[in-house]
């Protein structure tokens, strides 16, 4: 048995009683959590075991990220000044030019970023699919590996190109039949159902703007067949409210109910535009929500009414949302912005620092449907685990240690466990030579650059 002993660190489990121990200590045996709890381990625990000293640290679960799109690593600072639809129609032509190698090195680019910004478990969207592009779901998996991390990657598709009404070009979209048909490959290739899971599959129909209802429909069909989960983005902004009305004659809200998208086992990305019966409406079936704070800010599409979602019942966890939208990649960073702009909506007192830290945790993991092995630090969860060093000159003498990721500037991370084996180490990855990714990735943005 392998066994390792975190001690002397300020650990928030996050649990559902939400205890905190000032020179706690967590113990982790084969990958698995066995003990939490105040004060060091236990002595008799400690022959053999590896002890990292924590003392002037704070110890979290790892992050989980519910929403990303990992190729967009190769393509940030595009469109920076633009709204949604109007940055998708600069970014679909070159984004179009796509393939498995140049996918893999942004997604490994990026999940490098992710994992130093203490996030364990990655959800990623990807929806392009060109024409000869090559198996993109194997090279999400491979970097995932490559870097340490969980993986839930989704099997995205796009087939509703402008000619039809929709906003991609139509180069950028595949005929229903064959998105189905590469959904269902990919959730048979590479889905895992063990509880200890790294990869998991979900499919994942782009928007109501650049998916026919057909596919809409069929995906929740094709998805609870599988027994697996379902994720689009939904009420983003302002102007998919008037398509959806326009086009449909009803809010996105409506329009997804009523093609089987509200359920248990479906989370959506944003949901910055709901009213107060669409937030009933996602209460009442457990749809989760991935709250992306930044990326809704750099796009200027508002913010998402969470702490009336969080009051409802409604699961939220957070995202980066893709890099093109958010350059910094960070998902420790938007712990602090989900704080600050939910206060900017609904006041001071409308979401604290725990709030925010519940959301990047536990809450994500509800989103993903692992909150049973993921999320707290509790014995029997996996060991995936952030310890945050907060007695250097950013945080020394800060009164509240969670308030340091809240509301201060990202801590360094001074140590990542994924199911108890180390990613990173005193702010570097261990898993692979960050030196080396960065040149693989600045050559993969030239290249795709070229191809346009």
């Amino acid at each position: 048995m392998t066994r390792t002993i975190i001690e002397n660190g300020y650990v928030a489990t996050v649990d559902a009683s939400g205890a905190e121990f000032d020179g706690g200590h967590v113990v982790i045996d084969d990958g698995v959590i066995t003990a939490v709890g105040a004060g060091p381990a236990d002595r008799m625990l400690r022959d053999g075991a590896e002890v990292i000293d924590a003392t002037g640290c704070l110890v979290t679960p790892g992050l989980i990220n519910t929403h990303h799109h990992l190729y967009q690593w190769l393509t940030r600072g595009y469109a920076q000044d633009a709204i949604l639809f109007d940055w998708l129609t600069e970014l679909y032509p070159l984004w179009s030019r796509i393939d498995a190698g140049l996918t893999g090195t942004g997604a490994a680019g990026a999940m490098a970023v992710l994992a130093r910004s203490g996030c364990t478990t990655v959800g990623d969207h990807h929806y392009i699919f060109p024409q000869g592009s090559g198996d993109i779901v194997g090279a999400l998996v491979e970097s995932a590996s490559r870097v340490g991390v969980r993986l839930h990657a989704t099997r995205g598709s796009m087939d509703l190109g402008a000619s039809q009404g929709g906003l991609p070009p139509d180069f950028a979209v595949e005929a229903t039949d064959a998105a189905l048909a590469a959904s269902q490959e990919a959730v048979e290739r590479y889905h895992d159902r063990a509880r200890d899971a790294m990869v998991r599959v979900a499919i994942a129909p782009c928007s109501p703007f650049s998916v026919t209802a057909d596919l809409l429909r069929e995906a929740a069909v094709l998805a609870r067949s599988l027994d697996v989960r379902l994720h689009t983005h939904a009420s983003e902004t302002v102007e998919e409210d008037a398509y959806c009305l326009e086009h449909f004659g009803k809010s996105p809200t409506q329009y997804l109910e009523d093609l089987g998208w509200l359920g248990d086992d479906v989370w959506m990305a944003h949901a910055v535009h709901l009213d107060d019966r669409a937030i009933a409406r996602y209460a009442a079936t457990g749809t989760g929500v991935a709250h992306c704070p930044s990326s809704n800010a750099r796009l200027a599409a508002g913010i998402a009414p969470v702490r009336a979602m969080l009051d409802a019942g409604v699961p939220v966890g957070l995202g980066v949302d893709g890099a093109a939208s958010n350059e910094s990649g960070q998902l420790g960073v938007e712990v602090r912005e989900a704080v600050l702009m939910n206060r900017l909506r609904t006041g001071s007192d409308s979401m604290s620092v725990r709030d925010a830290l519940r959301m990047g945790t536990i809450g994500g993991a509800r989103v993903l449907g692992r909150h049973d092995e993921l999320g707290s630090l509790e014995a029997g969860k996996l060991a995936d685990i952030a310890v945050w060093r907060v007695d250097g000159v950013e945080h020394a003498g800060i009164l509240d240690p969670v308030a340091a990721l809240g509301l201060g500037a990202l801590p360094p991370l001074e140590r990542l466990l994924v199911g108890g084996r180390p990613v990173v180490e005193k702010t570097r990855l261990v898993t692979t030579d960050e030196d080396t990714l960065a040149r693989e990735v600045a050559r993969a943005s030239r290249e795709l650059a070229e191809r346009l």
